[in-house]
């Protein structure tokens, strides 16, 4: 193994979509054992799909790993000693190094047409023989080759895959070896000029003096084809370690129907970064020291080790990154929770954009007392709704809040609630409690039949935030200006009152 001062891996996605959850544990698996070994992590593009690739997407991925707390040494933003980062700037090299395999004889022309090549596919499967190609044009002279080339004849360029097998080592699986008839001679530049993935990420990588390729195991069968290309050219081969595939509950392949899948969707979730790389962490990896769960960025560096990544697949477990979040929103500084649980509400269009200091005030108070319940931040609209949204009918229409008004001393409670809000200025935390002291001696009413009449009364259920922290975000919210009004505490026991036929 490569001296910890020469370590150099890479970290390399194609901009034609959005940042997926498997690529960023690629990345963050490559980030740690960098961070981890002291080590270089370079970030470079690949963007020869010129048609899928877009200039938003690579923004989009940059302030994702950014988001997530990765940052790279190297790459197309902040430079380094082996440029271009960026594939699509670097054709020229491409193409030199697929001409000096040609004047080698370790690659060659191939004039094969799609038809052709379709057709013999075809009949190996009929012959049940593994579909690879036949090697013809291996046998086509090499100046007969240049005249149909000059003649306009399109040809594709392929590797001569050597009679032998391939092997590699992979510091996840052990030695790995492919047969050469598997690997077939890979097509490395396409007929139309443009290379193959499996022939430019060779290219990359040994320009780039990488030492480690760590990707998902996704790619195991490209590596014999790269590995094929490294020994054609003389180069060193890197080590490798491929990542088990991420699978959702239904153990398929995690994709789009099983949710969020992209690093952009859990952000605007609400899920805070340091959960997500906690988490990510944990999908294909086995940490010493028991069962331990909570890792922070500094300890996970401290603590990785590319030996302990296991080959089995992990599966997505989004009740356990729900868990991680709910203690890493505990944990962090209430005034950044304050800021992202305003910009939820903000978007679900229960505050207004620009917050004065007592609408800020307000909302800080808001937050601390859902944020502890939530498993991500976007839901705090939906747990704040009893502060917004106030329906008596719709309260009195619930069966299990139906049952509570069936006696007599629930309709004496809300008909006496009724009457002293009616003649209160705005009610404290303080004043409620001496009400319900007084409500009691007057019904006779205690614990949940005192109670829970009021709580249906203000919230809607009988379940709810203690009411020293409930009737100040009531009282203080009904005089601020929001989008949607706050009722207040005289407010929804009027509406209440009404809504049932009593009169306070």
């Amino acid at each position: 193994m490569a001296q910890n001062d020469q370590i150099r891996v890479r970290f390399a996605p194609s901009p034609t979509g959005q940042l997926h959850i498997g690529n960023v544990r690629t990345a963050l698996f490559n980030w740690l054992f960098a961070r981890q070994k002291g080590g270089t992590f370079i970030l470079r593009i690949e963007d020869t799909d010129l048609e899928r690739s877009e200039a938003r997407y690579e923004t989009q991925l940059m302030e994702d790993l950014k988001w997530l707390g990765i940052d790279w040494d190297e790459g197309p933003d902040v430079g380094g000693p082996y440029p271009p980062y960026r594939q699509s700037d670097k054709m020229d090299v491409y193409r030199s190094y697929a001409e000096r395999l040609i004047q080698e004889q370790k690659a060659y022309y191939c004039f094969c047409t799609a038809e052709e090549l379709e057709r013999d596919r075809q009949q190996a499967m009929a012959e049940q023989r593994q579909p690879n190609y036949s090697g013809k044009c291996r046998n086509v002279d090499p100046a007969e080759a240049e005249r149909r080339r000059a003649t306009g004849e399109p040809a594709a360029i392929r590797l001569q895959i050597p009679e032998r097998p391939i092997r590699f080592h992979d510091i996840v699986r052990g030695d790995v070896e492919f047969s050469n008839e598997v690997v077939s001679d890979p097509i490395i530049v396409r007929s139309s000029g443009m290379p193959t993935y499996n022939y430019v990420v060779v290219i990359d990588d040994a320009d780039m003096k990488i030492t480690h390729v760590v990707r998902g195991d996704d790619h195991i069968s490209n590596t014999p084809k790269q590995v094929a290309v490294y020994e054609a050219l003389g180069l060193p081969v890197p080590e490798f370690a491929h990542l088990s595939t991420i699978l959702g509950p239904d153990r398929e392949r995690l994709s789009k129907r099983h949710g969020a899948t992209s690093v952009a969707n859990f952000r605007e979730m609400g899920i805070l970064p340091e959960a997500l790389m906690n988490y990510l962490a944990l999908l294909g990896w086995a940490p010493s020291g028991g069962d331990r769960e909570i890792f922070p960025k500094d300890e996970l560096i401290k603590e990785f080790s590319l030996e302990r990544v296991t080959p089995s697949p992990a599966v997505f477990d989004t009740e356990k990154l729900h868990w991680l979040n709910r203690y890493y929103i505990k944990a962090a500084q209430p005034e950044r929770i304050h800021q992202l649980g305003a910009e939820a509400l903000q978007r679900a269009g229960l505050l207004p954009a620009g917050a004065n200091g007592s609408v800020s005030s307000w909302t800080g108070s808001l937050i601390d007392l859902f944020a502890p319940y939530v498993d991500q931040l976007d839901q705090l609209p939906e747990k704040a709704k009893i502060i917004f949204n106030h329906d008596a009918a719709a309260a009195l229409a619930l069966p299990e809040n139906a049952e509570v008004f069936a006696s007599d001393k629930a309709k004496a409670v809300i008909q006496s609630f009724g009457k002293r809000a009616a003649n209160e200025p705005p009610l404290t935390a303080e004043r409620f409690k001496a009400i319900m002291d007084e409500i009691k001696a007057e019904t006779g009413a205690k614990g949940k039949d005192l109670f829970h009449p009021v709580r249906i009364m203000l919230i809607g259920s009988h379940s709810g935030p203690d009411f020293n922290k409930l009737i100040p975000l009531l009282e203080d919210g009904s005089r601020l200006e929001l989008p949607v009004h706050v009722k207040s505490v005289r407010e929804r026991a009027q509406e209440f009152i009404a809504a049932q036929g009593l009169k306070s």
